[in-house]
């Protein structure tokens, strides 16, 4: 098992935050609007650089998506920002309508994303996030795991042209990826090579992969672990190179298991190569109030949970 090691914990929030800032440097075009959330989505920084190309909106996210994607019209480059409930679920009519259908040149920034908002319970953390904006044509879905690649996501995804879902978290995690990390649209990373279980993971839960990785190597199973940051579109080549080498998969995410990235997985994996699966993610529920660790304990989705995971589909092979 390859080892993975870092020097620090950081939030991936501050990793947009310093990505919103670097894109600004690298394209006067960038702009950004927020929803009332400044401090929450890390983008003083940003204003204090460029305060005219900054607006903030107020807590009104159906008029900031509206906003966000007349400014295309002129060549602007729009991140939207604030928690991801209210990036989705809240306004979900106009991106359909004004952002996706039309096909408008808008990055929605969604921080507090998953279980790991914490305290703040059910209401605010989203778990349908990804399924509903995978479902929507067109719209690009990213979901980094730390500090340094969301900071190279944020980059990336101003770059790219076309509608752009972007989503991050609040609490610190290991920042191990590299600082200078090229960061490929749709193109997975492979972490470790192994030849007994695939495991695929996106955002919070790869952190929770290495070490289950590294657990699983004590046990004398050989674990190829992929980290997913792209859910769509999806680097389907990647996941079955490696499921023709060890004939199972585990996928594991911070979102319910309906419509997350498990669904995608399967769906590739039922038209090309038929695989065990097992699924490390929310059962079919809201979440609750408590801090971080204790949500990721209670709801399974952490490294013993993707450890016992991997013994069970081991056996399905």
């Amino acid at each position: 098992m390859k080892k993975y090691t870092y020097t620090e914990s950081k939030d991936t929030r501050s990793g947009f935050g310093a990505g919103l800032l670097e894109a600004g440097k690298q394209d006067e075009n960038v702009v950004a609007l927020c929803a009332d959330l400044i401090g929450s989505l890390k983008m003083n920084d940003f204003i204090k650089e460029f305060p005219e190309r900054f607006f903030q909106i107020g807590i009104a996210e159906a008029n900031m998506m509206g906003i966000a994607a007349g400014l295309t019209i002129g060549g602007k480059i729009p991140f939207t920002g604030t928690f991801a409930n209210f990036s989705t679920g809240r306004v979900y009519d106009q991106i359909r309508q004004s952002i996706a259908y039309s096909d408008k040149n808008v990055k929605i920034a969604a921080s507090h994303a998953g279980l790991t908002l914490g305290e703040d319970g059910a209401t605010h953390q989203i778990l349908e996030d990804i399924g509903l904006m995978k479902m929507l044509p067109g719209m690009t879905v990213i979901n980094p795991c730390d500090f340094n690649q969301t900071k190279a996501a944020t980059i990336a995804a101003a770059k790219y042209d076309g509608p752009v879902y972007l989503r991050f978290g609040r609490p610190v995690v290991p920042n191990f990826t590299p600082a200078d990390q090229e960061f490929v649209i749709g193109k997975a990373v492979l972490l470790n090579e192994g030849t007994d279980v695939t495991i695929i993971a996106t955002g919070h839960l790869v952190w929770e992969a290495i070490q289950a990785g590294e657990q699983l190597a004590e046990l004398g199973i050989n674990a190829e672990i992929i980290n997913i940051h792209t859910i769509k579109p999806l680097d389907e080549e990647a996941i079955l190179k490696s499921v023709a080498k060890t004939k199972c998969v585990v996928t594991a995410e911070e979102h319910n298991r309906l419509g997350g990235l498990g669904d995608s997985v399967a769906q590739v994996l039922t038209r090309e190569w038929p695989t065990p699966q097992e699924y490390v993610a929310v059962n079919d529920s809201f979440g609750e109030s408590g801090t971080p660790a204790q949500l990721m304990e209670k709801y399974g989705l952490n490294a013993a949970a993707i450890v016992a995971a991997a013994q069970k589909v081991i056996k399905r092979k």
